[in-house]
């Protein structure tokens, strides 16, 4: 992965890393690309699974360190086996201190003690808002990025779609409002951090792998220096959690990092970013059926609502409409 372009939504439960490269040359895999995203969307829809399993034998920012660590500790290997450098600028270095910060240590230890108090089917569906807060963040901060009336509206539906998972008409009775807001705002962290990166690291000559390394690691290293402060170190290691958090560490922060990695270079960034919209389903699926989680109504539908949303605003329009709008704005220019 060489220069970072914009990254496509990415959930909680992803290494929410650096973005990725644009489709380059590469040997094709063994696997077919279809199998791998299959893969690469169920192991981040079952990682808020993992996380609310993770919680009930450790403190949240304990599961957050061990899944850092157990992440970190995967892409290290590929780094190695690849080759890959580290960064040796200083000034990239705290760049990526500033984004493991958003990207990494911020969300996943909210999301961590978001599910302490509200099921994994809700905070899988808060995560689905990243795009939300990417477009409304992305017209303030990038100057590229100017509203349009499909994105409007795509936030107009994802505002909807908000409120009616959270069942706005009942007053949010029996929500916790606190569960809920970390989850959100883990989902806004996500936003400001992609921002960030796409402001201060694109063209630093590092590989996107490297990047994405590096930025694990300083992330493992903030969450060594808050966890001992917060938390105490633990009596017992449970089996279930304990492999909960290594499963969520190795796969859903190391290996999902390879396999995105591998379907942008050979599919492209737009087909890969699809992932985001089956996240949401998945691990609605696994908390009602493996958590006996109860669902309403309103959550299914909702999370329909908000993916909706999310496709309109990271839609485009299409090439015959470009061209068309082109011709208009050359016409008008000679008048």
């Amino acid at each position: 992965m060489s220069a970072p372009c914009q990254q496509p939504a990415a959930p909680a439960a992803a290494p929410a890393s650096v973005p990725l490269s644009p489709v380059t040359t590469a040997r094709r895999p063994a696997v077919d690309w279809r199998i791998r995203f299959a893969a690469l969307s169920l192991i981040w829809g079952f990682s808020f699974l993992l996380i609310k399993v993770g919680t009930e034998g450790y403190a949240p920012f304990q599961v957050t360190l061990g899944r850092l660590l157990a992440g970190t500790a995967v892409l290290a290997a590929a780094m190695a086996m690849r080759r890959e450098r580290l960064p040796r600028s200083a000034r990239t270095w705290g760049h990526i201190t500033v984004a493991a910060f958003f990207l990494n240590a911020l969300p996943f230890s909210l999301f961590s003690y978001a599910e302490l108090t509200i099921p994994s089917t809700l905070a899988g569906i808060c995560n689905a808002t990243s795009p939300l807060w990417g477009m409304v963040l992305s017209v303030v901060a990038l100057s590229e990025d100017r509203p349009t009336r499909r994105r409007v509206a795509g936030l107009g539906v994802d505002f909807l779609g908000v409120l009616t998972v959270l069942g706005a008409w009942q007053g949010f009775s029996g929500l916790d409002l606190a569960g809920t807001g970390m989850a959100l705002l883990a989902s806004f962290s996500y936003a400001v951090g992609w921002i960030y990166v796409r402001r201060t690291l694109a063209g630093t000559g590092a590989s996107t792998l490297t990047l994405t390394g590096s930025q694990l690691f300083v992330g493992t290293l903030q969450l060594a220096v808050v966890t001992p402060v917060f938390t105490s170190a633990p009596d017992t290691f449970p089996l279930l959690p304990t492999l909960s958090v290594l499963a969520l560490g190795a796969l859903g922060t190391g290996l999902a990092v390879l396999l995105q990695y591998g379907l942008v270079q050979e599919v492209g960034p737009t087909t890969a970013q699809m992932v985001t919209y089956f996240i949401p389903v998945i691990a609605t699926a696994a908390g009602v059926t493996l958590l006996g989680e109860q669902l309403t109504w309103n959550t299914p539908v909702g999370a329909v609502i908000v993916l909706a949303g999310a496709a309109l605003t990271q839609s485009r329009p299409s090439a015959v409409r470009a061209r068309a709008a082109g011709g208009r704005t050359k016409r008008l220019s000679r008048t």
